[in-house]
């Protein structure tokens, strides 16, 4: 057992040690030392929730019907999907629509793609934001070990895989000082219950260093992409902070569900924690009192994934190489007290090997 911690802890110094890496593009706001710090800015993804004054989803919007902005500077849709419908693809759509008198139109036509996007044609760029991968992350720590309430959880989770849309594929981890991933993401519902009933007891909790390298596992994947968190206490033996972890997944564009008990909720400053890194990331907390509770909060999240908008667009160019802020309304003035969930914004990762020296003269 104690080998088992050993290489666990090794594993997790030299992630979090490659994650510093990532954490230096906080320090990148201003030019250092006349060096200019190249980013690389993809297409960025958004998962939007639109919902009314009683909470009811609001569906059937169009495009045009949303007004996106990045620190300020207004940007193109590239792609819009509502729900688990295939995605519209509106470059493409607007360049089969004849000349265009948009100047930002012509340039998008004109030039190559921003560094870091997806090589290939328009169809390729609507084909790599379809799908949905679900992450599922399961604490075994001991917290879950009081009364029945572990078997409670294997129950809810289990149910919320079997009615999942076959669309989606399902990854499935557990996690209590240790990190294990028990189904790698897949199309195969029978891989992944297998999964949750194999589930064992664990020692202390480590619930953002499990967040971490989910956010990491997920980065892998193109599309949309969402982690759905069952915590039963809070953490208490991370080396990662929820600060880092939260700004990763707006900067992933990852939302973030978290199922709590009671148990987490006793502790302020983790229900805070909670609350707050899942309405940054576009996602919900849940505190469940009872295993119906968990129940409903399971079937609200598959609610929510089902009408969730996607959209995607490029930056239009921006100087800012370091947090960048992500508007979402609503631009029909009849609408304004709908209420509109998504990420915050993201941190523009540096690129790899792209640091140039400034010319003193400019």
């Amino acid at each position: 057992m104690a080998k088992r911690y050993i290489f666990a802890g090794i594993g997790v110094l030299i992630f979090v040690s490659s994650f510093a890496a990532w954490l230096t593009a906080k320090g990148s706001d201003q030019d250092n030392g006349g060096n200019v710090i190249r980013v690389v800015v993809s297409m960025v993804q958004l998962n939007v929730a639109v919902t009314d004054a009683k909470g009811n989803y609001v569906t059937t919007l169009r495009p045009s019907d949303f007004d996106i902005s990045e620190d300020g500077i207004p940007q193109k849709l590239a792609t819009f999907e509502e729900g688990n419908e295939g995605p519209q693809n509106l470059l493409e759509a607007a360049q089969n629509s004849g000349p265009s008198n948009d100047p930002a139109g012509e340039h998008r036509r004109s030039d190559p793609p921003h560094a870091g996007t997806q090589p290939g044609t328009l169809e390729g760029i609507a084909s790599a934001v379809s799908g949905s991968n679900v992450f599922i992350l399961f604490d075994t720590s001991n917290y879950m070990f009081r009364g029945r309430g572990f078997v409670f959880a294997q129950d809810s989770i289990a149910e919320f895989v079997r009615t999942l849309d076959h669309p989606y594929q399902v990854a499935f981890y557990s996690y209590s000082r240790d990190f294990y991933r028990a189904a790698s993401l897949t199309s195969d519902r029978s891989q992944v219950l297998r999964g949750v009933r194999e589930t064992v007891n664990g020692d202390d909790s480590a619930l953002y260093n499990a967040l971490l390298m989910t956010l990491k596992d997920a980065a892998q994947y193109s599309g949309r992409k969402v982690v759905v968190v069952f915590s039963n206490g809070p953490d208490n033996s991370s080396m990662v902070s929820p600060e880092d972890v939260d700004e990763l997944a707006q900067s992933e564009g990852v939302p973030i569900y978290m199922i709590s008990t009671r148990e987490a909720k006793l502790d302020a400053a983790s229900a805070a924690v909670f609350a707050r890194m899942t309405a940054s990331t576009g996602g919900e907390a849940y505190f469940a009192k009872s295993w119906k509770d968990q129940r409903d909060a399971f079937n609200s999240i598959r609610e929510d994934l089902a009408h969730l908008y996607f959209m995607s667009y490029y930056p239009q160019p921006n100087p800012n190489r370091g947090w960048r802020t992500i508007s979402v309304k609503i631009t029909n003035p009849q609408y304004k007290k709908y209420r509109i969930r998504t990420r915050s914004g993201y941190r523009p990762i540096p690129a790899r090997g792209s640091v140039d020296t400034a010319d003193p003269g400019q």
